[in-house]
C-alpha cells in the first residue's frame, strides 16, 4: 500500500488540508461537540444526497487521545450543537484532543472519498489509509519541544475514524497510519511560502537575503518569526498567548447582552465583521442593526496589543526591513493595524490582500515542505535500490 501526501494546518478557526498532488483540499471549521451514536436526523432517507462536510458525525479511536472512543459532531454540524467546543485561550495545540480529532476527521474524509483505489484498499467497508503528513505547531510550542511528543503520538499507531450518521459515508471505517510525520514551526513555514513555489523554486528573490519579520496572528496565539540569513532566528523569534479568539468571544457576549442575539460560535462573529456587504451589522428581530461600536472598541484594543508586540520585537531587531502580517487574525485586524501604523511609528508593514492566500498560507507551506521531503526520500530509495541491484549483478558475475 502506497502513502498519500497530506498537508494539514489545524488552525484555531478552521482546519485547512491539501492532499495528493494538489487534487483535493478540505476546509472545516475547528469546532467539535460531544454527541450520541444515534443522533436524530430529519429526512434520513435523503442523507446520502447531502454534503458530508455538513454532517460530520464520527467515533474516534486512537491511543493518542485522552478521551478515547468518543463520539463527535465536527465542523458545521458541531456549530449547531448545544455544546460546541472551540480551543480555549492558553491551551497548547499539541496537547489538545480537539487538534487530533480535527486532524483525523480531515484525513478520514479524504480517505473515504478515495475509497478503494491504487492508493488505499477498502475491504468490508474499512479503508486502510497510509499518509505522509506535513503539519505544524506554533513557534512557542516548538521552542518548548512539544513537537517531539506530538509527532510520537501520531507515528507507530493506528487511528480509527468510524463514520456514524454522516452523508455518503455512514457505516464506513478508516484506519489511519502514518508513514512519516513532519512537524514544522509555523513561522518558518510562512517564510517558505513567501519565497518559494510548490517545487521549492525561489519566486521572491528580493526577500531571500532581507531581514524580515512574519507576524502570524491566530485564534489563540501570535508568532513573530525573525528571518535572518535565510532561516528563522530561534533565539529572537517569539510566541505570545494573544490571538483574536478572546476578542471574538467578547464581541459575541456584548452582542448577546446589548441586543439579545445569540451567535452560535466565534465563526459567526468573524463572518459579521469580515463580510463584504453590511459589515458589522446583524439582524435584531428582523431589523438590520449596527454593532460597529462594539467591534471597533474591542478589536481596536486588541490591535494596540498586537502593534505593541511588533514594536518591541522590531526594537530588538533594529535592522529589520519589513514585517508581513499573516494568518486569519491579520485579516480581522488589518484595518486597525494599518491605522495604528499610520498614526504612530510608521513601520514598513505589509498584508496579503488576497484573503484566501493568507488563510491557506500554512497549509500551502506544509505541502511544499512535505512534498520536497517525499521527493528526496523517494530519490534516495531509488538510488539504494539501483545500487543493490548493481551489487547483485556484480556478485553473480563473480
Amino acid at each position: 500500500m502506497s502513502s498519500r501526501i497530506a498537508a494539514v494546518d489545524v488552525g484555531n478557526d478552521a482546519i485547512k488540508a491539501i492532499f495528493g498532488k494538489l487534487e483535493s483540499e478540505l476546509y472545516i471549521p475547528n469546532v467539535i461537540a460531544k454527541d450520541i451514536e444515534d443522533r436524530p436526523v430529519i429526512g434520513i432517507e435523503e442523507l446520502d444526497e447531502k454534503n458530508p462536510l455538513e454532517g460530520i458525525h464520527i467515533r474516534v479511536h486512537s491511543p493518542a487521545l485522552q478521551d478515547n472512543n468518543a463520539i463527535y459532531r465536527v465542523g458545521n454540524l458541531a456549530t449547531k450543537s448545544d455544546n460546541p467546543t472551540e480551543l480555549d485561550l492558553g491551551s497548547s495545540k499539541s496537547e489538545e484532543d480537539q487538534t487530533l480529532v480535527m486532524l483525523f476527521a480531515a484525513l478520514a474524509l479524504d480517505a473515504a472519498k478515495l475509497g478503494d483505489n491504487d492508493t488505499f484498499k477498502k475491504v468490508n467497508n474499512v479503508v486502510e489509509a497510509n499518509y505522509t503528513l506535513g503539519t505544524g505547531l506554533p513557534l512557542r510550542e516548538v521552542k518548548e519541544g512539544k513537537d517531539v511528543g506530538y509527532r510520537s503520538k501520531l507515528l507507530g499507531s493506528v487511528h480509527q475514524v468510524e463514520f456514524l450518521i454522516t452523508p455518503k459515508y455512514q457505516g464506513m471505517k478508516v484506519n489511519i497510519k502514518f508513514d512519516e510525520v513532519k512537524v514544522y514551526p509555523e513561522g518558518f513555514a510562512a517564510y517558505i511560502n513567501l519565497v518559494m513555489d510548490k517545487d521549492l523554486n525561489i519566486i521572491n528573490r528580493e526577500l531571500i537575503d532581507r531581514r524580515i519579520l512574519i507576524q502570524d496572528i491566530g485564534g489563540l496565539s501570535t508568532d513573530i518569526a525573525v528571518i535572518k540569513n535565510r532561516k528563522v532566528d530561534d533565539d529572537k523569534a517569539q510566541g505570545f498567548n494573544l490571538g483574536v479568539a478572546e476578542a471574538l468571544e467578547s464581541i459575541r457576549e456584548e452582542i448577546r447582552k446589548k441586543h439579545g442575539v445569540e451567535l452560535d460560535s466565534r465563526r459567526d462573529v468573524v463572518e459579521i465583521i469580515t463580510k463584504k456587504n453590511d459589515r458589522n451589522h446583524i439582524m435584531v428581530r428582523g431589523s438590520r442593526t449596527s454593532v460597529h461600536d462594539i467591534v471597533d472598541r474591542i478589536l481596536g484594543e486588541l490591535a494596540k496589543k498586537q502593534y505593541r508586540h511588533l514594536r518591541n520585537v522590531w526594537q530588538k531587531n533594529s535592522q529589520t526591513e519589513i514585517c508581513y502580517f499573516v494568518g486569519g487574525g491579520s485579516i480581522v485586524l488589518k484595518d486597525y493595524l494599518k491605522t495604528l501604523n499610520q498614526n504612530f511609528d510608521g513601520y514598513n508593514i505589509d498584508f496579503f490582500e488576497d484573503e484566501r492566500e493568507s488563510v491557506w498560507m500554512m497549509a500551502n507551506a506544509y505541502y511544499k515542505l512535505i512534498s520536497d521531503f517525499n521527493r528526496r526520500r523517494n530519490a534516495k530509495e531509488q538510488n539504494q535500490s539501483q545500487h543493490k541491484k548493481k551489487e547483485q549483478r556484480t556478485g553473480s558475475i563473480k
